[in-house]
């Protein structure tokens, strides 16, 4: 009976100083919804729920009558073990773009901790727009990161989203010196899943630079262009027009860029590259092609704050 006794006392003191080394989770939370209000449509920012370190500061009106907000993260980037939620919500014939303020870093995790994950979730009613256009996300050498990304399209709904992904900080020679990186996407129409994308990333356990994977690039983007209803043969249209990007832009030894259509409802642009400059460059001329060729309207980048 002693040695029983004894037993569980080790036992229990082990696993409280396990608790005890573990580093406090932060449970992050920014919820948005924008509407359209008035004669003009003026889309403003209706509702807004912050939890630190999520943050925003305002709502920029656009000269087009949407709503411009920048994603703040208070802690500088997204630390081990985080827990980040971030809902944006467009009503009916609302327009909102959204943009960091920098790069998304991803810091190393401290030993004991959790993965980092964000999970972004972007409902767009009947005839709104988002326009959702991060700066690139920097996973730095040692951090582990998930990211779940969904997004509901209504009728006439649109979407422009792109993301950009870097190996690492390689002036600090830390390219793909991170463990992982998951990256789950799901954008649906009217209720059916048009793109379901999982991609995982594990550098130590899988090389990244075979042919299957990123071969001789080390950068690599996705850009989602959406509009719900638009015809088959308008979205061919794009996709010729798009074309001619690709066949500008690419550069096989710096950049190759691709362009291909979705199930229904939009096309998908990829790029893979050497640096991140030549992306910086390119996403914005797909965007302005596209954007002009479904809205009738000029796309303009959102202007910084810092």
């Amino acid at each position: 009976m002693d040695i029983q006794l004894s037993t569980a006392t080790a036992t229990h003191q082990t696993s409280t100083v396990k608790r005890a080394e573990l580093p406090p989770r932060v449970h992050g939370r920014l919820c948005l919804r924008f509407e359209a209000r008035g004669d003009r449509n003026q889309t403003i920012l209706a509702e807004g729920e912050q939890r630190l370190p999520l943050r925003i500061v305002r709502a920029f009106q656009l000269d087009d009558g949407g709503a411009l907000v920048h994603l703040h993260n208070l802690s500088g980037g997204v630390l081990g073990g985080d827990q980040l939620d971030v809902t944006v919500e467009a009503g009916p014939q609302a327009v909102a773009q959204v943009t960091s303020t920098g790069a998304t870093r991803i810091y190393r995790s401290r030993e004991n901790s959790e993965p980092a994950e964000q999970r972004t979730r972007i409902n767009i009613e009947e005839d709104g727009l988002v326009e959702y256009l991060p700066d690139q996300l920097i996973p730095f050498a040692g951090s582990s990161y998930r990211q779940e990304t969904k997004v509901e399209l209504g009728a006439n709904a649109g979407l422009f989203w792109w993301e950009t992904v870097a190996p690492g900080r390689e002036a600090h020679n830390e390219t793909f010196a991170y463990d992982l990186l998951q990256l789950k996407t799901w954008i649906g129409a009217l209720g059916q899943p048009i793109a379901i994308e999982h991609m995982r990333i594990e550098p130590a356990r899988r090389s990244v630079f075979s042919l299957a994977r990123l071969g001789a690039y080390t950068f690599f983007s996705t850009f989602y262009i959406c509009r719900v209803g638009l015809e088959t043969a308008r979205w061919s249209e794009l996709e010729r027009l798009l074309g001619e990007l690709v066949e500008r832009l690419s550069r096989l030894s710096e950049i190759v860029w691709g362009v291909s259509p979705l199930r229904a409802h939009g096309l998908v642009v990829r790029a893979l590259s050497v640096n991140s400059r030549e992306i910086t460059t390119g996403l914005p001329e797909f965007w302005r092609v596209a954007k002009l060729f479904l809205y009738d309207r000029p796309a303009v980048l959102p202007r910084k704050v810092y």
